[in-house]
């Protein structure tokens, strides 16, 4: 799947996505699904935004209720991140259970699991930078809770080259799936893969029922921990040109918006801060995405450099990742601004974010 750059491009993915379909063939690795993450984690489109359009096309609530559920998990994990900050990265309500190696195991890095499906998918995920939901599970149950790692280095493997990369959804997905961030540890048999795959493989470490995974030992193939090496992305870019009599819109690589004050005469610049990407690299690939996204934006300069360092008040949309930047902080665009306050699980969310679209 390709994930062009051009705003029009994703306007007519939206226009020719089907919610129906989406709701009848998510879960299959070659089903309906939208390819829009890549958009909706760069800010580049807006979960209001896909809803009003999808509106507009004469759906009803109830023919994309599936969707936007999924649209609101991606909400839930983004209330979680401005709520805990940085506790996202934690095994957040008790420690993963059975944990005996940090790391990856060799055998994901190098895509010879065994799992023909898998390992296909794993060859080709540094090109492509994406992953059926499905598969991201997949590998984190395999990873968790058969191969007992801890959730905190696979995670950071995954979002390292993922397009759609969203360090809440990322970090609070494998956290759901390792039972940390949920009341039960997710587990997937090669009968559910062959499934959601349309394969027909058979022998294989998870070959077995759901009742008998939990109790295996660590599949010797697992063992073998590796690491993965970020490659670290070169950043040259030209001093910046400002007009100080001007206002300056900032955009960040969550928050790459090209209807932020759009028609107004400012300056823009895209704030990549070095801290940030020592902590959470991202590859090359995903790097070359996200300044594609950004060069939509007509006149927006790019400043690789810590935004303290940019000596400028800037006008910004809230996000977890510049909540130290000194400005005008605008609101963060909830498909429901005002459910405000703390949930205790995703469906308590959602039950009231249902009842108000179902209102409305």
């Amino acid at each position: 799947m390709d994930f062009p750059a051009s705003i029009e491009a994703v306007h007519e993915r939206i226009d020719f996505f089907d919610p129906i379909l989406y709701a009848l063939t998510r879960n299959f690795l070659h089903g309906g699904v939208s390819y829009l993450s890549p958009y909706l984690s760069r800010g580049f489109i807006t979960v209001p935004e896909v809803y009003q359009r999808l509106l507009q096309r004469g759906f009803s609530f109830p023919e994309m209720e599936k969707f936007v559920q999924e649209l609101a998990w991606r909400e839930y994990y983004t209330r979680t991140w401005f709520q805990l900050g940085d506790g996202i990265f934690d095994d957040i309500r008790h420690p993963q259970e059975g944990v005996q190696s940090q790391g990856i195991p060799l055998a994901v890095l190098e895509a010879r699991t065994g799992i023909h499906v898998i390992d296909e998918q794993l060859a080709q995920f540094p090109q492509h930078g994406y992953l059926h939901n499905h598969v991201r599970m997949y590998l984190a149950s395999i990873m968790c809770n058969v191969a007992h790692y801890h959730w905190s280095k696979p995670a950071a493997w995954m979002y390292y080259h993922l397009l759609d990369g969203d360090l809440a959804s990322n970090a609070l997905s494998w956290q759901w799936c390792a039972g940390t961030f949920s009341q039960k540890r997710y587990f997937v048999n090669q009968e559910n893969i062959n499934h959601y795959t349309g394969t027909e493989q058979r022998g294989t470490f998870l070959d077995f029922s759901y009742e008998e995974i939990p109790q295996m030992a660590t599949p010797k193939l697992l063992k073998e921990r590796g690491d993965f090496v970020s490659e670290e992305c070169p950043m040259a870019f030209n001093a910046l040109h400002i007009q100080e009599d001007l206002p300056t819109f900032i955009y960040t690589h969550y928050t790459i918006d090209p209807h932020f004050h759009r028609g107004e005469l400012g300056n823009r610049i895209l704030v990549l801060e070095p801290s940030h990407f020592r902590r959470f690299p991202v590859s090359p690939k995903v790097m070359q995405f996200i300044l594609d996204l950004a060069f939509q934006i007509p006149e927006i300069q790019i400043f690789y450099g810590e935004y303290a360092n940019l000596g400028i008040s800037g006008i910004f949309r809230d996000h977890p990742i510049n909540a130290h930047f000194q400005g005008k902080r605008e609101s963060y665009p909830f498909l429901v601004p005002e459910l405000n306050g703390q949930y205790p699980s995703f469906f308590a969310y959602w039950n009231r974010l249902k009842k108000y679209l179902e209102k409305v």
